[in-house]
């Protein structure tokens, strides 16, 4: 079965950086549109940027300008740079992927079991 790993999560200030790393246990992300998701306590998952397999991007309103999505389909890793970060970006983030980039916006989206997610905190 396929599996998905996120790292680098962490704890950090608002304004600071973090960079989100998603690797796949096989070449699964060739093809699909690849995205990322949060979730805050107590509520449903969230989708926050995706990455078509010819490379359009499309995020969130409440990410655009400060997160960036990239791929590597080589290595079969997906990266999310956050920039600028904000207390309310506090969240456990998710990767997966799906057929298009529309796709993954649904509430139903991303075709991959879900993995542990990473957390990310941003306090004073």
């Amino acid at each position: 079965q396929v599996q998905v790993l996120e790292s680098g999560g962490g704890s950090v200030q608002p304004g600071e950086s973090l960079t989100l790393s998603c690797t796949a246990s096989e070449n699964i992300f060739l093809g699909y549109a690849v995205g990322w998701y949060r979730q805050f306590p107590g509520q449903q998952r969230e989708w926050v940027a995706g990455m078509s397999f010819t490379g359009t991007t499309d995020y969130s309103e409440s990410v655009k300008g400060r997160f960036t999505i990239s791929r590597d389909d080589g290595a079969n890793t997906v990266s999310l740079q956050m920039d600028n970060l904000k207390p309310e970006d506090t969240a456990v983030y998710y990767c997966n992927a799906d057929l298009r980039i529309d796709d993954l916006k649904q509430t139903m989206g991303g075709k991959l079991p879900w993995g542990q997610g990473t957390q990310v905190t941003v306090s004073p």
